[in-house]
């Protein structure tokens, strides 16, 4: 038999570090949570409709009204904290000239011997907003890890699955 919990434990929050989003990561989670909230009024109705049909044990309508409910309320209460601990990401250069999260990256890939030389561009966001394939990387993964606070010109490297690879800072924006 397994031990329910308790309503409090299941809105327990993971992380309780800074969020950091782009205005239109922010403006995104702003309107997801607004459409959310518009809904919560419909999915209340619905439970308590589907729960004047009688003994909710066997109501299966019930339980996924129920079901939707509870996962609303999990989402709603999941944007609110990660908004309250949003920070805005600056785009661009910053003072010092080091690689931040917001910079524009263009980098080159030293490849192996037999493949040539690759340049490629890369977006430092927080890890709300990452989409490799659209350049957009989080400062928490190892390439964007190993890039925060270098400058142009210097020469990271790497360890992947691939072997080392090498990567040299050509511009930061």
């Amino acid at each position: 038999m397994q031990i329910p919990q308790h309503s409090s434990e299941k809105f327990k929050v993971r992380d309780t570090g800074p969020v950091h989003l782009t205005p239109e990561g922010l403006k995104r989670l702003q309107e997801r949570l607004a459409k959310l909230k518009k809904a919560l009024p419909d999915y209340i109705a619905e439970a308590a409709r589907t729960a004047a049909y009688g003994d909710r044990s066997d109501n299966a309508e019930y339980k996924e009204a129920k079901h939707i409910l509870r996962r609303t309320h999990r989402q709603i209460f999941s944007l609110e904290d990660q908004l309250k601990r949003a920070v805005v990401i600056k785009s661009g250069r910053n003072a010092s000239g080091t690689i931040q999260i917001g910079s524009v990256v263009l980098l080159e890939l030293n490849g192996l011997a037999s493949s040539p030389q690759v340049q490629k561009t890369f977006e430092i966001v927080g890890s709300q907003e990452t989409s490799p394939e659209k350049g957009r990387i989080s400062y928490q993964s190892p390439l964007g890890s190993a890039l925060m606070n270098h400058e142009e010109g210097e020469i990271i490297k790497i360890k992947t699955p691939k072997g080392e690879q090498e990567y040299r800072i050509l511009e930061i924006n």
